[in-house]
Protein backbone atom coordinates (compact mmCIF):
# COMPACT_ATOMS: atom_id res chain seq x y z
CA UNK A 1 0.00 0.00 0.00
CA UNK A 2 1.20 3.51 -0.79
CA UNK A 3 2.93 5.31 2.08
CA UNK A 4 2.89 2.06 4.11
CA UNK A 5 6.02 2.96 6.03
CA UNK A 6 4.51 6.37 6.77
CA UNK A 7 1.19 5.06 8.01
CA UNK A 8 1.98 2.03 10.16
CA UNK A 9 1.03 0.99 12.77
CA UNK A 10 -2.73 1.42 12.67
CA UNK A 11 -3.97 4.79 13.85
CA UNK A 12 -7.28 6.13 15.16
CA UNK A 13 -10.26 6.83 12.93
CA UNK A 14 -10.20 10.49 13.97
CA UNK A 15 -8.10 13.24 12.43
CA UNK A 16 -7.48 16.97 12.56
CA UNK A 17 -6.88 18.96 9.38
CA UNK A 18 -5.03 22.23 9.88
CA UNK A 19 -4.92 25.06 7.33
CA UNK A 20 -3.85 28.68 7.56
CA UNK A 21 -7.44 29.89 7.81
CA UNK A 22 -9.42 26.91 9.08
CA UNK A 23 -9.37 23.75 11.15
CA UNK A 24 -11.35 20.53 10.69
CA UNK A 25 -11.97 17.60 13.03
CA UNK A 26 -13.48 14.38 11.71
CA UNK A 27 -14.18 10.80 12.81
CA UNK A 28 -15.22 8.11 10.34
CA UNK A 29 -17.04 4.81 10.40
CA UNK A 30 -16.98 2.07 7.81
CA UNK A 31 -14.09 0.43 6.02
CA UNK A 32 -12.81 -0.97 2.77
CA UNK A 33 -13.87 1.56 0.17
CA UNK A 34 -16.98 2.88 1.92
CA UNK A 35 -16.85 5.41 4.73
CA UNK A 36 -19.37 7.62 6.50
CA UNK A 37 -18.78 10.67 8.65
CA UNK A 38 -19.65 9.94 12.28
CA UNK A 39 -18.72 13.35 13.62
CA UNK A 40 -17.12 16.39 12.02
CA UNK A 41 -16.82 20.14 12.16
CA UNK A 42 -14.88 22.92 10.45
CA UNK A 43 -14.16 26.30 12.01
CA UNK A 44 -12.36 29.40 10.73
CA UNK A 45 -9.05 30.53 12.23
CA UNK A 46 -8.50 34.24 12.72
CA UNK A 47 -5.91 35.81 10.39
CA UNK A 48 -2.40 35.84 11.82
CA UNK A 49 -2.91 33.01 14.30
CA UNK A 50 -1.19 30.48 12.03
CA UNK A 51 1.29 31.33 9.27
CA UNK A 52 2.33 28.03 7.67
CA UNK A 53 6.00 27.89 6.68
CA UNK A 54 8.63 25.23 6.12
CA UNK A 55 11.40 27.31 7.71
CA UNK A 56 9.84 29.83 10.10
CA UNK A 57 7.56 29.86 13.12
CA UNK A 58 4.07 28.60 12.23
CA UNK A 59 1.98 29.18 15.34
CA UNK A 60 2.10 32.92 15.97
CA UNK A 61 -0.65 33.06 18.61
CA UNK A 62 -0.38 29.90 20.71
CA UNK A 63 -3.34 30.72 22.94
CA UNK A 64 -5.67 31.33 19.98
CA UNK A 65 -4.41 28.17 18.26
CA UNK A 66 -5.13 26.07 21.36
CA UNK A 67 -8.56 27.67 21.62
CA UNK A 68 -9.27 26.73 18.00
CA UNK A 69 -8.27 23.10 18.64
CA UNK A 70 -10.66 22.94 21.58
CA UNK A 71 -13.45 24.65 19.65
CA UNK A 72 -13.28 22.40 16.60
CA UNK A 73 -13.22 19.19 18.64
CA UNK A 74 -16.08 20.43 20.81
CA UNK A 75 -18.11 21.40 17.72
CA UNK A 76 -17.50 17.93 16.29
CA UNK A 77 -18.44 16.22 19.56
CA UNK A 78 -14.92 14.83 19.89
CA UNK A 79 -13.68 16.51 23.05
CA UNK A 80 -12.97 13.14 24.67
CA UNK A 81 -10.86 11.96 21.74
CA UNK A 82 -7.19 11.82 22.76
CA UNK A 83 -5.56 9.92 19.88
CA UNK A 84 -5.36 11.75 16.57
CA UNK A 85 -3.87 11.75 13.14
CA UNK A 86 -3.05 15.23 11.83
CA UNK A 87 -2.60 16.82 8.42
CA UNK A 88 -0.50 19.97 8.19
CA UNK A 89 -0.74 22.80 5.64
CA UNK A 90 1.08 22.14 2.38
CA UNK A 91 3.61 24.92 2.93
CA UNK A 92 4.60 23.53 6.35
CA UNK A 93 6.00 20.33 4.83
CA UNK A 94 7.86 19.43 1.67
CA UNK A 95 7.54 16.33 -0.44
CA UNK A 96 9.78 14.87 -3.13
CA UNK A 97 10.71 11.71 -4.99
CA UNK A 98 14.42 11.04 -4.57
CA UNK A 99 16.37 8.77 -6.93
CA UNK A 100 19.65 7.05 -6.07
CA UNK A 101 22.32 6.93 -8.77
CA UNK A 102 23.46 3.49 -7.61
CA UNK A 103 22.28 0.85 -5.16
CA UNK A 104 23.83 1.44 -1.70
CA UNK A 105 25.95 -1.38 -0.28
CA UNK A 106 24.31 -1.21 3.16
CA UNK A 107 21.39 0.33 5.04
CA UNK A 108 23.77 2.80 6.65
CA UNK A 109 25.03 3.92 3.26
CA UNK A 110 21.45 4.19 1.99
CA UNK A 111 20.52 6.38 4.98
CA UNK A 112 23.54 8.61 4.39
CA UNK A 113 22.82 8.99 0.69
CA UNK A 114 19.14 9.72 1.32
CA UNK A 115 20.01 12.30 3.96
CA UNK A 116 22.34 14.02 1.50
CA UNK A 117 19.72 13.90 -1.27
CA UNK A 118 17.10 15.29 1.13
CA UNK A 119 19.39 18.17 2.08
CA UNK A 120 19.89 19.02 -1.59
CA UNK A 121 16.16 18.79 -2.33
CA UNK A 122 14.77 20.54 0.73
CA UNK A 123 17.59 23.04 1.34
CA UNK A 124 17.97 22.12 5.02
CA UNK A 125 20.35 19.89 6.96
CA UNK A 126 18.92 16.40 7.46
CA UNK A 127 19.71 16.74 11.17
CA UNK A 128 17.10 19.51 11.34
CA UNK A 129 14.39 17.51 9.58
CA UNK A 130 11.89 14.82 10.43
CA UNK A 131 12.04 12.65 7.32
CA UNK A 132 9.58 9.90 6.39
CA UNK A 133 10.60 7.63 3.52
CA UNK A 134 8.77 5.08 1.43
CA UNK A 135 10.62 3.00 -1.17
CA UNK A 136 8.72 2.95 -4.46
CA UNK A 137 9.15 1.37 -7.88
CA UNK A 138 12.46 2.10 -9.69
CA UNK A 139 12.42 4.65 -12.47
CA UNK A 140 12.61 3.69 -16.16
CA UNK A 141 16.40 3.43 -15.89
CA UNK A 142 16.17 1.07 -12.93
CA UNK A 143 17.31 3.56 -10.32
CA UNK A 144 16.05 3.05 -6.77
CA UNK A 145 13.55 5.70 -5.70
CA UNK A 146 11.99 6.90 -2.46
CA UNK A 147 8.93 9.02 -1.75
CA UNK A 148 10.05 11.39 1.02
CA UNK A 149 8.25 13.92 3.20
CA UNK A 150 10.08 16.44 5.36
CA UNK A 151 9.12 18.79 8.19
CA UNK A 152 11.61 20.82 10.19
CA UNK A 153 11.99 19.51 13.74
CA UNK A 154 11.52 23.00 15.17
CA UNK A 155 8.24 23.35 13.27
CA UNK A 156 6.84 19.93 14.14
CA UNK A 157 7.75 20.62 17.77
CA UNK A 158 5.45 23.66 17.72
CA UNK A 159 2.46 21.53 16.79
CA UNK A 160 3.34 18.58 19.02
CA UNK A 161 3.74 20.88 22.02
CA UNK A 162 0.23 22.21 21.44
CA UNK A 163 -1.17 18.69 21.19
CA UNK A 164 0.66 17.54 24.33
CA UNK A 165 -0.67 20.53 26.27
CA UNK A 166 -4.17 19.23 25.48
CA UNK A 167 -3.25 15.71 26.54
CA UNK A 168 -3.40 14.43 22.97
CA UNK A 169 -1.32 11.76 21.32
CA UNK A 170 -0.75 12.65 17.66
CA UNK A 171 0.93 9.55 16.32
CA UNK A 172 0.67 10.43 12.65
CA UNK A 173 1.44 13.93 11.38
CA UNK A 174 1.75 14.29 7.61
CA UNK A 175 1.36 16.88 4.84
CA UNK A 176 -2.12 17.58 3.62
CA UNK A 177 -1.49 16.12 0.15
CA UNK A 178 -0.63 12.69 1.61
CA UNK A 179 -4.02 12.53 3.31
CA UNK A 180 -5.78 13.60 0.12
CA UNK A 181 -3.83 11.12 -2.01
CA UNK A 182 -5.08 8.23 0.12
CA UNK A 183 -8.45 8.58 -1.64
CA UNK A 184 -6.82 7.61 -4.93
CA UNK A 185 -5.33 4.36 -3.68
CA UNK A 186 -7.00 1.38 -5.30
CA UNK A 187 -5.08 -1.87 -5.57
CA UNK A 188 -7.62 -3.18 -8.07
CA UNK A 189 -6.92 -0.30 -10.46
CA UNK A 190 -3.33 0.13 -11.69
CA UNK A 191 -4.13 3.04 -14.01
CA UNK A 192 -2.74 6.52 -13.48
CA UNK A 193 -4.49 9.06 -11.27
CA UNK A 194 -3.72 12.70 -10.56
CA UNK A 195 -4.28 14.79 -7.45
CA UNK A 196 -4.37 18.56 -7.89
CA UNK A 197 -4.52 20.28 -4.52
CA UNK A 198 -4.85 24.05 -4.20
CA UNK A 199 -2.47 25.98 -1.94
CA UNK A 200 -2.27 29.60 -0.82
CA UNK A 201 0.20 30.36 -3.62
CA UNK A 202 -0.65 27.87 -6.38
CA UNK A 203 -1.18 24.13 -6.19
CA UNK A 204 0.43 20.78 -5.45
CA UNK A 205 0.21 17.91 -7.94
CA UNK A 206 0.79 14.23 -7.21
CA UNK A 207 0.68 11.64 -9.97
CA UNK A 208 0.02 8.07 -8.87
CA UNK A 209 0.78 5.00 -10.96
CA UNK A 210 -1.43 2.36 -9.43
CA UNK A 211 -0.91 2.83 -5.71
CA UNK A 212 2.51 4.51 -5.83
CA UNK A 213 3.58 8.12 -6.41
CA UNK A 214 5.38 8.76 -9.70
CA UNK A 215 5.62 12.57 -9.87
CA UNK A 216 5.40 15.29 -7.23
CA UNK A 217 5.16 18.94 -8.24
CA UNK A 218 4.75 22.11 -6.20
CA UNK A 219 3.62 24.93 -8.48
CA UNK A 220 3.85 28.54 -7.31
CA UNK A 221 1.67 30.88 -9.36
CA UNK A 222 -1.00 33.54 -9.16
CA UNK A 223 -4.73 32.81 -9.48
CA UNK A 224 -4.81 33.90 -13.13
CA UNK A 225 -1.95 31.52 -13.98
CA UNK A 226 -3.39 28.35 -12.47
CA UNK A 227 -5.22 27.16 -15.57
CA UNK A 228 -2.13 27.57 -17.77
CA UNK A 229 0.03 25.75 -15.21
CA UNK A 230 -2.42 22.85 -15.01
CA UNK A 231 -2.40 22.62 -18.81
CA UNK A 232 1.44 22.48 -18.79
CA UNK A 233 1.36 19.82 -16.09
CA UNK A 234 -1.03 17.59 -18.02
CA UNK A 235 0.99 18.09 -21.22
CA UNK A 236 4.08 17.01 -19.30
CA UNK A 237 2.23 13.86 -18.27
CA UNK A 238 1.12 13.29 -21.88
CA UNK A 239 4.69 13.65 -23.18
CA UNK A 240 6.45 11.63 -20.49
CA UNK A 241 4.02 9.09 -19.09
CA UNK A 242 0.89 8.59 -21.19
CA UNK A 243 0.70 5.06 -22.55
CA UNK A 244 3.89 3.81 -20.87
CA UNK A 245 3.55 0.42 -19.22
CA UNK A 246 0.12 0.19 -20.84
CA UNK A 247 -1.30 2.76 -18.41
CA UNK A 248 -3.35 5.87 -18.97
CA UNK A 249 -4.67 8.69 -16.81
CA UNK A 250 -8.16 7.67 -15.73
CA UNK A 251 -8.97 9.62 -12.57
CA UNK A 252 -8.60 13.18 -11.31
CA UNK A 253 -9.06 14.41 -7.76
CA UNK A 254 -9.31 18.19 -7.46
CA UNK A 255 -9.22 19.70 -3.96
CA UNK A 256 -9.33 23.38 -3.06
CA UNK A 257 -11.82 26.23 -2.98
CA UNK A 258 -9.92 28.12 -5.69
CA UNK A 259 -10.01 25.19 -8.12
CA UNK A 260 -13.10 24.45 -10.21
CA UNK A 261 -13.32 20.71 -11.03
CA UNK A 262 -15.25 21.30 -14.27
CA UNK A 263 -12.57 23.73 -15.46
CA UNK A 264 -9.79 21.28 -14.61
CA UNK A 265 -11.66 18.57 -16.49
CA UNK A 266 -11.95 20.80 -19.56
CA UNK A 267 -8.23 21.65 -19.43
CA UNK A 268 -7.34 17.97 -19.15
CA UNK A 269 -9.58 17.05 -22.06
CA UNK A 270 -7.93 19.70 -24.24
CA UNK A 271 -4.43 18.50 -23.31
CA UNK A 272 -5.08 14.77 -23.65
CA UNK A 273 -7.81 14.69 -26.26
CA UNK A 274 -10.07 12.63 -24.02
CA UNK A 275 -12.34 13.21 -21.04
CA UNK A 276 -10.96 12.22 -17.64
CA UNK A 277 -13.42 11.83 -14.78
CA UNK A 278 -13.06 14.21 -11.85
CA UNK A 279 -13.86 12.24 -8.71
CA UNK A 280 -16.40 13.37 -6.13
CA UNK A 281 -16.57 12.35 -2.48
CA UNK A 282 -19.05 9.60 -3.43
CA UNK A 283 -16.69 8.33 -6.13
CA UNK A 284 -13.86 7.79 -3.64
CA UNK A 285 -16.14 6.17 -1.07
CA UNK A 286 -16.90 8.98 1.38
CA UNK A 287 -20.60 9.47 2.06
CA UNK A 288 -21.37 13.12 2.76
CA UNK A 289 -25.12 12.95 2.10
CA UNK A 290 -27.17 15.03 4.54
CA UNK A 291 -24.04 16.18 6.39
CA UNK A 292 -23.76 19.59 4.75
CA UNK A 293 -19.99 19.20 4.90
CA UNK A 294 -17.46 20.31 2.28
CA UNK A 295 -15.17 17.66 0.77
CA UNK A 296 -12.48 20.33 0.29
CA UNK A 297 -12.29 20.68 4.07
CA UNK A 298 -12.57 16.98 4.87
CA UNK A 299 -10.46 15.35 2.16
CA UNK A 300 -7.07 15.55 3.90
CA UNK A 301 -7.95 14.65 7.51
CA UNK A 302 -10.59 12.10 6.46
CA UNK A 303 -8.01 10.53 4.16
CA UNK A 304 -5.82 9.82 7.19
CA UNK A 305 -8.80 8.79 9.31
CA UNK A 306 -9.52 5.98 6.82
CA UNK A 307 -6.35 4.28 8.08
CA UNK A 308 -8.06 3.60 11.38
CA UNK A 309 -11.66 3.20 10.26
Amino acid sequence: MIFSSLTEPKFPNAAIGIESDSMTAVALSGGGRSYSVKQAATIPISPGVLVPSFTDINIVDRRAFTSALREVTESAGLLKQKRWSVTLPSSTARTAILSLDSEPASKQEADEVLDWKAEQSFGTSAAELRLARQKIEPDKDGRTRYFVTAVKLAVIDEYETQFEDLGWSAGLILPRTVGEANWLIDRKDDSDSLLISGTDDGFMALLLRGDEPAVVRSITCGPTEIEDEIYRLVMFYNDRFAGTSGRALSRLLVIGDKLIPATVQTITAEALGSNIRVLSADDVGLNLLATGLNFNDLAAPAGLATLGA
